[in-house]
């Protein structure tokens, strides 16, 4: 995991390290300032980065077969485009499919995944709620 954060960083690397199925793995939780991180992602089968950093990990940064989920999303000016931007990850997907077992792009990745999570969590805190108040 690389990323640190209480949003995303923190509670994932707890919860696969959780012992429960899915989970025991064993986790190690880096940042953007770890010391040498790429001896630490060259040696991940499943890396999840979230650092806040457009494109810090490259194809060179993978263990090949391993499995990357990129969380990170920035917005970066691109003239070529109609709305004036374009949306990249913190993963730069180059030669990516090159490397990996699997990739999470940016976009469309776990963005729709976390949309539909929320809706889903909010259809079950209704019902939760309606089924109190009767």
């Amino acid at each position: 995991m690389i990323g640190r954060s209480a949003i995303v960083g923190s509670p994932v690397s707890i919860l696969l390290s959780r012992n429960t199925d899915p989970g025991n793995c064993t986790t190690t939780l880096c940042h953007s300032k770890t010391i040498n991180l790429q001896t630490f992602t060259q040696q991940a089968d499943i890396l999840i980065v979230a650092a806040g950093k457009p494109h810090m990990i490259n194809k060179t940064d993978i263990k090949p077969g391993a499995t990357v989920i990129d969380v990170g999303i920035h917005r970066v000016p691109d003239a070529n485009s109609r709305s004036g931007f374009r949306l990249i990850g913190d993963v730069d997907p180059t030669g990516m499919e090159e490397v990996c077992h699997a990739f999470s792009p940016v976009p469309g990745g776990v963005g729709p995944m976390t949309r539909l999570m929320l809706l889903k969590n909010t259809l079950q805190a209704y019902t939760w709620q309606q089924s109190k108040n009767k």
